[in-house]
């Protein structure tokens, strides 16, 4: 190799996700499991802190989507009509091209999943159930009938998030299997292999700490109906 010639670069092990999206991502299932399993035991404190606890880390993922991480922020994965559908032809070959983040059909995944996870807090916040004993704190802002529509919407976006979710899986257990991509190692480890270090940009902790507060204030002022 001639002097000053630099020498090629094979595979790297780089980051990929940083830290605040990766707790996101894993509390939000947690978070969603155990709701599931409060609304089915009719553990409505539970439900209700939970739910609360969904609406921070919402909150947060959608101020980070915004102010965070180079692959964390819309900007970075958010595709038009046409890139999703050139990208969804070529999802039959083992070999289709691999793109650093989310590709742009996993992107509409991740935009509909928080979509409707916004939907079915805010629902939540509206609700009251049939004996009008069980209600959320905004629910004072509407009349009873109101509520019980709230409270349907509430229980229709749940399943709307249970079939996104499971198409979720399958995508991620289609990958694993079919095209040979780990996507869930990443998302526990924040790294993985590239042909060349991608040069990614992440945020600073002090813009994680501040989302983080700004999301709690929000969190807490809702869950107490609005009032100081």
């Amino acid at each position: 190799m001639a002097e000053g010639e630099e020498a090629p670069q094979g595979p790297v092990r780089a980051r990929l996700w940083d830290g605040p999206t990766r707790i996101v991502h894993w509390a939000l299932v947690a978070l969603f499991v155990f709701s599931w399993v409060a609304a089915e035991n009719r553990w409505m404190d539970l439900h209700r802190l939970s739910g609360y606890a969904v609406m921070g880390l919402v909150l947060f993922r959608l101020y980070w989507g915004v102010c965070g991480s180079q692959t964390a922020r819309f900007a970075s994965f958010v595709r038009g009509p046409k890139a999703v559908i050139a990208y969804a032809r070529t999802m039959a070959t083992r070999d289709s091209v691999e793109h650093v983040g989310h590709n742009p059909v996993g992107a509409v995944s991740i935009v509909l999943i928080l979509l409707l996870l916004v939907a079915q807090v805010s629902f939540g916040l509206f609700a009251v159930d049939i004996d009008g004993l069980e209600s959320g704190p905004l629910s004072y802002l509407v009349d009873f009938d109101t509520g019980r529509q709230f409270s349907e919407l509430h229980e229709t976006s749940f399943h709307g998030l249970q079939i996104v979710i499971l198409l979720h899986v399958a995508a991620v257990i289609f990958y694993l299997v079919y095209k040979k991509q780990n996507l869930i190692h990443p998302m526990l480890s924040g790294k993985r292999m590239f042909p060349a270090d991608p040069g990614l940009t992440f945020a600073p902790w002090w813009r994680a700490l501040l989302g983080v507060v700004i999301a709690a204030a929000i969190a807490w002022f809702v869950s107490k109906g609005l009032r100081l």
